[in-house]
């Protein structure tokens, strides 16, 4: 849930306390001179012959997170996503009995659920500096992403996966620490975390408006810096993820309360970096259904339309660019499903290893994939990032789940 500085007290340090972010212009009075400097040797091109131009689809993997159950998403008679359910489900091969294996050490967690998803593998995942009760996870084997950037020469800033508000444990899941792939091949990381961030070193970058100032937000910094050890190197960011946050604060301004909130600013941020970054691999990390966690169902049953908004949105946006029309590929898959327990006034409120937490589904939808399609036979989990490897045209060496099959035209 919450992590250590949620966006709350973010904006409160910064616009009622010391002023920080509040105080920053608006970028139409700044010259272009005055962003702060990244240096050329900071971004090193990778020359290597043997990798392709990618001429593929592109992909976009929706997240459908914060853990939910069959019945609440694709039950026709108690769906709060009818759109999912109704129309895209039509466009693609739907696969109504995906599972989470439940394998010894194998948790129906957020984190693990999405690692599995980008990795094609379950481990037994364990927080990167061995910090209790924190899980900043990182992966074994390579991601997707770091399979298609080996695979073909496309740029870092192509490859984003768009984070939540305050889930900095998701920052982990840029690269792995396989030696053959890792930080070489990373994508880049979309959240209102990095935003922070890239405000407070603009700030620092431009000095004022006091000495005073400048020493919290430094100390500030060096606080959200240390929940990630990988935002410390500014050449994670490329710079037109730099470009796209001047511009959205240009749009949203500083103060955060401007921009949307939750799942919404999720596709928000997915819409923008479609329209100006062109990514060719993406994945949207949805979670307002894990708001449940609170104790209210309408946290969780309206999470689930938030997403089934989102995706509409974004299909859209893609259905009305030329460059995506006909040519991106869906992936829609749940981190994990929910509990069933009627002993609790919320019987989905967790995700603790029950026979429903380990129950999803998964739609693939695009070119290369067959349409109407309807699988009832179990698949795992697992298997989404060799089904990607092969629509797209890499292999994934070291994934345990095999492609689906049925889904490939």
């Amino acid at each position: 849930m919450s992590q250590k500085y949620p966006r709350r007290e973010f904006l409160k340090k910064a616009v009622a306390g010391t002023g920080a972010i509040s105080s920053l212009p608006l970028l139409t009075d700044l010259s272009a001179q005055e962003a702060p400097a990244v240096r050329p040797d900071d971004f090193i091109k990778l020359v290597d012959e043997d990798r392709a131009h990618y001429r593929g689809p592109n992909v976009i993997i929706i997240r459908f997170g914060g853990g939910v159950r069959r019945r609440e998403t694709i039950v026709p008679a108690h769906t709060y996503c009818p759109y999912f359910l109704h129309e895209l489900t039509k466009r693609g091969t739907f696969y109504r009995n995906m599972e989470i294996s439940q394998l010894e050490g194998v948790e129906t967690g957020h984190g693990q659920g999405t690692l599995h998803i980008l990795t094609g593998k379950y481990d037994r995942f364990k927080d990167a500096k061995g910090e209790v009760l924190k899980e900043r996870f990182e992966a074994k084997v390579p991601t997707v992403f770091e399979y298609f950037r080996k695979a073909f020469n496309v740029p870092q800033h192509q490859t984003l996966i768009v984070n939540g508000e305050d889930r900095i444990n998701e920052e982990f899941y840029s690269f792995s620490n396989h030696h053959l792939f890792g930080f070489k091949f990373r994508s880049n990381v979309l959240s209102l975390y990095r935003f922070k961030i890239f405000l407070l070193r603009r700030q620092i970058e431009r000095g004022g408006p006091g000495e005073d100032v400048l020493k919290e937000n430094k100390k500030l910094l060096a606080e959200m810096e240390s929940q990630d050890y990988r935002t410390k190197d500014p050449s994670q960011q490329a710079p037109q993820i730099h470009k796209f946050w001047e511009e959205w604060s240009q749009h949203y301004g500083d103060s955060g309360f401007v921009n949307p909130r939750g799942d919404r600013l999720l596709t928000e941020l997915t819409i923008r970096a479609i329209k100006q970054i062109r990514p060719k691999l993406i994945m949207v990390n949805y979670n307002d259904p894990d708001y449940v966690h609170w104790g209210n169902k309408s946290h969780y049953t309206r999470g689930i339309s938030s997403i089934d908004e989102g995706l509409q949105r974004i299909v859209s946006t893609v259905e009305a660019d030329d460059a995506y029309r006909d040519n991106t590929v869906f992936v829609i898959v749940p981190d994990c499903g929910r509990d069933s327990n009627r002993a609790m006034a919320v019987p989905f409120q967790h995700h603790s290893g029950t026979k429903s937490s380990h129950e999803i589904f998964g739609l693939l939808f695009g070119p290369g994939v067959m349409r109407g399609k309807v699988i009832d036979d179990l698949v795992d989990q697992t298997s989404i990032a060799a089904t990607i490897g092969k629509l797209v045209g890499f292999k994934a060496e070291f994934t345990e789940g095999p492609v689906l099959a049925e889904a490939i035209a």
